[in-house]
């Protein structure tokens, strides 16, 4: 690799849980009709004739996705069609974006880099395929109740460098999208697909520095002449996987002096490796032209400012905010939810928590590792924390007494403490369930743990 820079750009589809499809009055529920083509009408089976409507919420919310990743809004525009032929295509086009999506240019952070966003546009998903043997003959069955979803599609820079990256940036977003309530991003069952764009860029020894060749000195922002899109992936492990086999393929290929075909790939995670589906289409091979029965859109300020209104505040402004508040780590504390709604009930117990003069870090702890988190969003906050109280109720084990059972308990387990000193944290739990047995009394969880920790530190 010493000879190659890896790099990719993702294309992302997430379908939206709108109530109604994107152009179409049908109930969008795909995964769950009772059977297949229920939620179907002719404007999702594409007969003639059909008018399709913009869906108004899905187009509020494409917006709130793009403000949240810190992308411009399009004041102007449009749906476009995208032609193609595929069986679960009834139009024979889709319709999509093109020149004018409604969010550009934001951008996604990550360990490893920053990830620029280059669109985020809005359009229809097709139906759905389903290869079967119906009386002893192999068939393809088309299923139309997700034909019209409402899909977004969020498209990258080529700014992702290796499939690490890409990996974090997929479970970033999935975050912030599920984060935003706007969809389930279900990926074993289709609500998020990955697509990951690689190519790879050689480097030239040039007076002893590093320089990629691609015609002159200047070219460092230049792509390679080919790329190659691994398709429909559902799983970040997969993403990664498919990503580093077809990293070794292609450089394989390269250093054999010939040039990667353009195409489409898929992945086999069975065999970890991509297999060819189809050469690659550029954007003329679609024939885009402008819907002609849909309007364009103009949206105005009083609208962006009802979208803003109507969005969270952000993930990592939240976090901030707990941990200044509350003294709380994000890469715990999100462990526990995952919608904004989910938040402010949290920011809610937090707040009490905190006026009952309870450790708010102890108990977040608790309802990360312990049963508590199962009853988390169900009914009041007070009776988690009245909860939280019974389990960790102070008894009369002096600091004395509770540090030679600590001693004691530390010196039977070694094994766990080594785990705890080479980074595996969550062996406190058990440290400290070991340590409330010994006593045969509750004692106040916190307390434990910082007993446990500095005997740990200070032996």
């Amino acid at each position: 690799m010493d000879k190659y820079k890896v790099i990719i750009g993702m294309e992302v589809h997430v379908e939206l849980k709108t109530a109604s499809k994107m152009f179409c009055g049908c109930k969008n529920e795909p995964f769950n009709a009772p059977e297949p083509n229920t939620y179907t009408c002719p404007v999702c089976l594409g007969l003639p004739g059909a008018l399709p409507v913009a869906n108004k919420k899905a187009i509020e919310w494409t917006i709130k996705l793009g403000l949240a990743l810190g992308c411009k809004i399009n004041m102007f525009s449009k749906f476009d069609r995208k032609h193609y032929f595929y069986p679960d295509l009834a139009k024979g086009y889709q319709i999509s974006q093109y020149d004018l999506p409604f969010c550009y240019d934001g951008k996604v952070d990550t360990s490893l880099g920053p990830v620029g966003i280059r669109r985020i546009h809005l359009e229809e998903d097709t139906g759905k395929l389903i290869h079967d043997t119906v009386d002893g003959k192999k068939v393809s069955l088309i299923d139309f109740n997700r034909s019209g979803v409402p899909l977004v599609e969020i498209v990258t820079e080529p700014s992702i460098f290796s499939s690490a990256q890409a990996k974090e940036y997929a479970k970033k977003l999935r975050q912030i999208i599920r984060y935003l309530d706007i969809s389930d991003a279900d990926m074993e069952k289709g609500g998020m697909r990955l697509e990951a764009n690689i190519s790879l860029k050689k480097f030239k020894i040039q007076s002893s520095k590093l320089k990629i060749d691609e015609g002159s000195e200047n070219s460092t922002d230049e792509l390679p002449g080919y790329k190659v899109e691994l398709k429909n992936i559902n799983s970040f492990r997969y993403l990664e996987r498919g990503i580093e086999y077809e990293i070794k393929r292609q450089m394989e290929i390269l250093e054999d002096g010939r040039t990667p075909v353009q195409e489409t790939r898929g992945y086999n995670a069975e065999k970890n490796i991509t297999y060819s589906q189809r050469t690659k289409e550029d954007a003329a091979d679609y024939r885009y032209f402008p819907d002609p029965d849909l309007p364009p859109i103009r949206m105005d300020d009083a609208f962006l400012t009802t979208v803003k209104s109507s969005s969270p505040i952000g993930l990592e402004e939240l976090f901030t905010a707990w941990k200044e508040r509350y003294g709380l780590k994000g890469e715990v504390v999100e462990l526990l939810f995952e919608t904004s709604t989910e938040a402010n009930w949290l920011e809610g117990l937090f707040s009490l928590v905190k006026k009952e003069g309870v450790e708010v870090d102890n108990l977040v702890n608790r309802l990360v590792n312990k049963k508590l988190k199962a009853v988390l969003f169900e009914g009041e906050a007070k009776k988690i924390v009245d909860e939280y109280k019974k389990q960790t109720t102070v008894d009369d084990v002096t600091d004395d007494k509770l540090k030679s059972i600590v001693e004691q308990v530390l010196k039977a387990n070694q094994k766990a403490v080594a785990d705890y000193r080479a980074g595996k944290t969550n062996v406190a739990n058990f440290l400290v369930g070991m340590v409330m047995r010994e006593a045969k009394k509750k004692i106040e969880f916190g307390r434990v743990v910082k007993m446990i920790t500095s005997n740990i530190s200070n032996t």
